[in-house]
């Protein structure tokens, strides 16, 4: 006797988890309040499921423009979630995205799926919907390690900035201090910054150069092989 084939019925969505900085404050974090059930009202990451004739690169841009009127500076696929369970209404794989903006240049705008769009600090989150919790923390163990070997952090700066600015970003986002002279011997001897030639005044300290960031250096020195490393 035969058995039956069963069918398959999973459905494929996508999450985002956007990261934010705000000048010498904690890591942001942008999350969506929801407007339908499960978890009407709670807090949740922006996503959503992937339409059939759609890619997924272009679901998670979808999703994040719909929910919360953003377009990452900065975007790629972090893990695949599929736990049963993970979502009570139906069986749900969602592959999760890892981004980056500066929200000095994203105006928060909430729609489609979500009654409101905000930056949280990474330190006081509310409670999350779904699996969400364990998706961003998997998201930040990835940031605080990715940023040491690839420059994404200048993604969460101004594009123009004073050196004491990247200093505690990484400091911020990594979460511990930093030897300040190393960082800044080893920023420099890349030869990756640009001196804009204008002074920032900071306190009552000495004003201190802005700098750019040159990405198409970087793109052609990685391309020969350069390798990226902070510690």
């Amino acid at each position: 006797m035969n058995t039956p084939k069963k069918i398959q019925d999973i459905k494929v969505a996508v999450d985002a988890v956007i990261f934010g900085y705000f000048d010498k404050k904690d890591l942001q974090l942008l999350l969506i309040q929801r407007n339908i059930e499960p978890f009407k009202g709670g807090w949740a990451l922006p996503g959503g499921l992937v339409l059939d004739d759609e890619n997924l690169d272009d679901a998670v841009k979808r999703e994040l423009y719909e929910e919360a009127g953003i377009k990452p500076d900065f975007l790629e696929q972090l893990y695949t979630f599929g736990n049963v369970g993970r979502d009570p209404r139906n069986r749900v794989v969602s592959i999760a995205y890892l981004g980056l903006v500066n929200p000095s240049y994203h105006e928060l705008f909430a729609d489609s799926d979500a009654d409101d769009a905000q930056w949280f600090s990474v330190n006081q989150l509310p409670k999350l919907a779904f699996d969400h919790q364990t998706i961003i923390d998997l998201a930040l163990k990835r940031l605080r390690t990715k940023i040491q070997y690839q420059p994404i952090g200048f993604n969460l700066l101004n594009e123009e900035f004073a050196f004491s600015d990247l200093e505690n970003l990484y400091k911020t986002i990594i979460g511990k201090e930093i030897d300040r002279r190393n960082f800044r011997k080893k920023i420099m001897s890349y030869g990756l910054l640009n001196d804009t030639n204008t002074l920032k005044k900071e306190g009552s300290g000495r004003p201190g150069k802005l700098f750019t960031f040159n990405e198409e250096k970087y793109k052609e020195l990685e391309e020969q092989g350069f390798y990226f490393e902070i510690k």
